[in-house]
């Protein structure tokens, strides 16, 4: 179901929102739906995959996301190990390759990944028996952020279809930005990106995008700010003068929220970096759905784990 129908066991990952139909995407936004009321009872179990093994593979760092996949597995019954790549043979020059042998031989059923590579989580999902989660490649894509991003909006809307989706800032370095113009797009949203000249990928448009330049226009009627972090750690050379020029012009504050729609949700894939991307009192106000989207984060996974181990054993 998940990855390009063209890749060998195709329905076993989830690499990318790319290879998702509509309908593919409505019932994992669904299930996530029915996961999200697990979440909330008192008991937050399901023993679905109750014997199952899930690694989640970090090569890069993520409390966030990697917190939320474990939280996910555990909810859904199964036994979740993190690996810790900083202290493991990676670090002594083993390869991808061989790490994949090495896991592969452990027998997990399901390996999350996040690699500072694009196409690293790819490969490893050829050379291994079990189901792979891509959990962010380099600038390539996000898939569980679209998704969580996109059940926060829905839960709020009641609809995807024909809503105005602005995505703000650092485009260039964003997995998120593009795993979440795939979803939108797919679903019948408008989308804008909004972004100085330097943090715009070529060729933007032809992922069927509007883009502009200023913050008063591209927010101009949204349904939805999505702000993007500014990733300094993924940018070699100055891409913008400075984070308070950065600010001033792409920041979102009160005056530059004022041109979305009065009832606009304000969303951040987070770790924000408060003062640079957007203003403190609008993280925290009242149109802000920041804290839960990180909610959302764990219902979204639970429904993809659940949905790909259940698709390996042929059941679905």
């Amino acid at each position: 179901m998940i990855a390009p129908a063209q890749r060998p066991d195709a329905r076993r990952h989830l690499l990318g929102i790319g290879g998702l139909s509509p309908q593919e995407i409505t019932a994992l936004l669904d299930l996530s739906e029915a996961e999200v009321a697990v979440s909330r009872q008192t008991e937050k179990k399901k023993s679905v995959l109750k014997g199952r093994t899930q690694i989640n593979l970090f090569f890069e760092a993520s409390t966030r996301t990697q917190s939320s996949f474990e939280l996910a597995g555990k909810r859904l019954g199964a036994d979740v190990m993190n690996m810790s790549v900083a202290s493991s043979s990676v670090k002594k020059g083993e390869t991808l390759i061989d790490t994949a042998m090495t896991l592969n031989a452990m027998q997990p059923d399901i390996l999350i990944v996040r690699h500072h590579s694009a196409g690293a989580v790819a490969l490893l999902a050829q050379k291994v028996a079990c189901s792979v989660v891509n959990a962010g490649d380099g600038a390539h894509e996000h898939p569980t952020q679209a998704l969580l991003d996109a059940l926060t909006i829905r839960r709020h809307k009641g609809r995807i279809a024909r809503l105005i989706v602005a995505i703000c800032g650092d485009v260039l370095h964003s997995r998120v930005a593009r795993s979440n113009i795939l979803l939108l797009n797919a679903l019948g949203a408008e989308v804008r990106v909004v972004a100085p000249s330097t943090l715009l990928p070529s060729g933007i448009e032809e992922m069927g995008v509007r883009v502009f330049r200023r913050m008063d226009e591209g927010l101009k009627n949204a349904d939805v700010v999505m702000m993007l972090r500014l990733q300094r750690e993924r940018m070699e050379g100055a891409f913008v003068p400075s984070v308070r020029e950065y600010f001033r012009y792409f920041g979102l504050d009160a005056a530059k929220l004022a041109h979305a729609k009065p009832d606009a949700l304000v969303m951040h894939p987070g770790p924000m970096n408060r003062g640079v991307e957007i203003a403190s009192e609008i993280a925290d106000g009242p149109r802000s759905v920041i804290e839960e989207q990180v909610e959302m984060g764990v219902a979204v996974r639970m429904a993809v784990i659940e949905t790909l181990l259940a698709r390996a054993e042929g059941n679905t």
